[in-house]
């Protein structure tokens, strides 16, 4: 058995405030009553981001797939997005029969690389996906401009971005819509759960009609879809979990970039170490701060992800390239997309992580680079 204790990658920060809200749910919210924490968090999130629109989803997989079925993307489509990303940002492509093109990303932002975006676009292209990628920031200018000159509405996958700014304006708040996350390793949680944002009334009312089975609102006869919808509608409970998690979001994300300053700090004198890119004029919501491993260190993320485990400490591997799973298919490889799942590693990163795991979890990374 190991002798020290394990550190979590990730966990989620509950107070008083959350139970009671939860538990005020649970004894009240039924009835007339079982949508007022949903409808109470959609209207805290949308100030919050800045827009106009929010529907609290079941999932951000949930949000993306309805948001794009409202756009009318379907077979013989295309929708371009980075290589290296989660499965959930392609995922709904594929759910409306569409094709994921994919594209390399950026050495510095990990993020979609918008020249290669150009590049790929062709008359088939009906949408672009911007992926905030571990809370750094897409070139937003550039990709929205691109949208503009070819006439396609770029999207915001903003599931791990929550806290994130691009030159003033919130992550999830600048394309066609936007969409969140709020699983139990995200900075603020619901448990499970997403959210989809937009600034579009017409957009809104299409995608809230889809969440709830097609039924379109204020129609007078009852239970009748005017359209096949799916279910991808948060609890109550949930709801009021997320409620609370929003009144302390600046606290929240606050924690999180003070972790990552730390890191920062840490590395910051060690050659061919680099941590999560902030270019100027953006903040970014720092949800996985993680190590990049120059090439000439001689240190893989395999080997640096042993000695974690070896250390009883709980990181992760970078996402693989899209392009790399075995029923994908979609074409060559990005070279960046590969280097980074070759040579990152995510750190462990939560609310009421000490001075002494964070220092731990240095202690493993210059270990491993004084072996390499």
């Amino acid at each position: 058995m190991n002798a020290v204790p394990r550190i979590p990658l990730s966990r989620p920060s509950i107070t008083d405030a959350e139970v009671a809200l939860v538990t005020d749910a649970i004894q009240n919210g039924w009835g007339d009553r079982c949508y007022d924490y949903i409808h109470r968090f959609e209207q805290a999130f949308a100030d919050h981001v800045g827009v106009r629109h929010a529907i609290a989803t079941s999932s951000c997989t949930g949000a993306l797939h309805m948001g794009m079925a409202a756009l009318g993307i379907g077979p013989g489509d295309e929708v371009i997005l980075a290589d290296t990303n989660w499965v959930a940002s392609v995922a709904p492509v594929m759910y409306l029969g569409a094709q994921p093109v994919l594209v390399d990303v950026l050495p510095d932002t990990w993020c979609l690389d918008p020249q290669a975006v150009r590049a790929a676009i062709s008359p088939r292209t009906k949408a672009i996906i911007a992926v905030h990628l571990y809370g750094n920031l897409c070139h937003m200018d550039e990709l929205l401009a691109l949208g503009e000159e070819f006439g396609i509405p770029v999207i915001e996958d903003a599931a791990e971005a929550m806290g994130s700014i691009y030159h003033g304006r919130r992550a999830g708040a600048m394309g066609a819509f936007g969409a969140f996350s709020f699983h139990g390793s995200k900075t603020m949680t619901t448990g499970e759960g997403g959210m989809f944002v937009t600034d579009d009334s017409e957009l809104y009312e299409h995608v809230l009609s889809l969440s709830n089975h097609g039924r379109v609102r204020g129609q007078q006869r009852q239970f009748w879809p005017e359209m096949l919808g799916f279910k991808y509608k948060m609890s109550n409970l949930q709801a009021a979990l997320g409620v609370a998690q929003l009144q302390r979001v600046e606290e929240l994300v606050e924690r999180r970039r003070a972790v990552y300053h730390r890191y920062q700090a840490a590395f910051a004198g060690v050659s061919g170490v680099t941590v999560n890119p902030e270019l100027p004029g953006t903040t970014i919501g720092a949800w996985m701060p993680t190590v990049v491993l120059a090439p000439e260190l001689g240190v893989t993320a395999e080997a640096l992800l042993q000695a974690f485990k070896e250390a009883n400490i709980d990181a992760r591997p970078f996402f693989a390239p899209l392009s790399s799973l075995p029923w994908m298919h979609p074409g060559p490889t990005g070279r960046h997309a590969q280097g980074l799942y070759e040579r990152a590693v995510n750190l462990p990163s939560f609310h009421d992580m000490t001075e002494v795991e964070i220092e731990r979890v240095v202690a493993v990374v210059l270990q491993a680079l004084h072996h390499g």
